[in-house]
């Protein structure tokens, strides 16, 4: 299958680790990875924030990138951007944009997954071959579980890596606390919900807290690096990505360095 990769924001600027490794584990099963090199944000902060007409310019860049019908699939390594293409774009495009790209938005909505959503779903693999010897835990984003309801497809995808020790975190549907613009307007209600999030992984004794999202990763690890716990975060991507010839090397954390 020809794959068009959508690396994000935040993935082209402070976690390309991630979308690297969307592309190693891709290539690895045998699809064809592309990567339209004008792809820009997807817009959703702007809608988020109540900012719906300025995103017409980068929705309708996302359509052109990803709308060429040999790419068969659009993947991307966060389940907030893969629900803001498959929820806000039609939105803002009935609503600023034209007929046109109201049936370009949808042309390629229906073929736009969240990576987990993509292995299971379409490409109909959950032993993805990769080996990570660690006790991991998962936090499933808000997106991903409400609006893209990608349900048990990570944790799937996760127990069937070898070597790991998968445990269950308390309170798993609880949001982190993040939100993008939440986190800023309503600190010390997102700061609240962290310590919540940042207890329950803690509980757990994993070595890694992972997620489909790199935001909700942020957000957490930020968490646990400032009362200096041993606990990595990293994405779902990397996890699955890693194998016994090519293994993920776990990021040194201020415990461990000490």
């Amino acid at each position: 299958m020809r794959i068009g990769l959508f690396a994000t924001c935040l993935g082209d600027t402070l976690f390309p680790d991630a979308v690297k490794a969307t592309a190693v584990l891709l290539t690895r099963l045998g699809h064809h990875v592309v990567f339209p090199p004008e792809q820009t944000c997807c817009g959703q902060m702007h809608v988020n924030t109540g900012y719906q007409r300025e995103p017409v310019p980068l929705v309708r860049g996302f359509a052109e990138q990803f709308g060429d019908p040999s790419i068969e699939a659009v993947v991307m390594p966060s389940g907030s951007c893969a629900g803001s293409v498959r929820h806000q774009h039609r939105i803002v495009a009935e609503r600023y944009g034209d007929a046109a790209l109201a049936d370009a938005v949808t042309a390629v909505e229906a073929k736009t997954y969240e990576l987990s959503e993509l292995l299971v779903d379409v490409l109909g693999v959950t032993d993805v071959g990769a080996w990570f010897p660690y006790r991991v835990t998962y936090h499933p984003t808000c997106h991903s579980l409400r609006m893209l309801r990608v349900g048990d497809k990570p944790l799937r995808l996760l127990h069937a890596v070898d070597g790991i020790d998968l445990v269950e975190l308390p309170e798993a549907d609880a949001c982190c606390g993040f939100g993008g613009t939440f986190a800023v307007k309503n600190a010390d209600t997102s700061t609240a919900m962290l310590q919540d999030k940042v207890r329950d992984v803690l509980s757990t004794g994993a070595d890694v807290c992972t997620a489909g999202d790199s935001s909700c990763l942020m957000h957490i690890g930020g968490g646990l690096s400032r009362i200096k716990a041993g606990t990595r975060t990293l994405h779902l991507a990397q996890i699955l990505a890693s194998t016994r010839t090519s293994p993920c090397t776990l990021p040194e954390t201020e415990a461990a360095a000490r």
